[in-house]
């Protein structure tokens, strides 16, 4: 998926590189405790359960479930309405906000606990952004 429209893009901090890397590559990097055995998101210098900064970078699976959504009919500029803003739940356990493509917004075509797939999006500046879609 890409587009030549114009979208605020993230500006990747010292923690953040690594993801923002990663999602160039087409992968979902996230960070795994060492001590307590957790993967945690968003990135940080530190475990968000055991307070551990002996965290190391892992390949998640990009295999997810819809947790939660909402329909918004917002006028966002480069966002076609409606559209749709979920919650992906992680194979590995984190959580990740998002935008749901390629489905309907309607309510009776996303299920929570569906499975969703990664899809990658060419957004301004050469930034590329992770979305989800329903598992074809």
């Amino acid at each position: 998926m890409s587009t030549n429209a114009t979208r605020p893009v993230p500006r990747p901090t010292p923690e953040t590189a690594h993801y923002w890397k990663g999602i160039a590559e087409r992968k979902i990097l996230l960070q795994h405790c060492t001590p307590c055995d957790k993967t945690c998101f968003p990135p940080r210098s530190f475990c968000p359960h055991c307070g551990s900064d002996a965290v190391e970078v892992v390949e998640a699976s990009g295999k997810a479930t819809l947790y939660s959504f909402v329909i918004s009919r917002a006028r966002v500029p480069e966002f076609e309405r409606p559209y749709c803003v979920g919650i992906a739940e992680l194979e590995e356990g984190p959580r990740l906000m998002t935008q749901i493509v390629d489905s309907p917004a309607d309510p009776e075509q996303l299920l929570v606990d569906m499975a969703l797939e990664p899809v990658f999006f060419d957004a301004a500046d050469g930034v590329t952004l992770l979305h989800f879609r329903p598992k074809r």
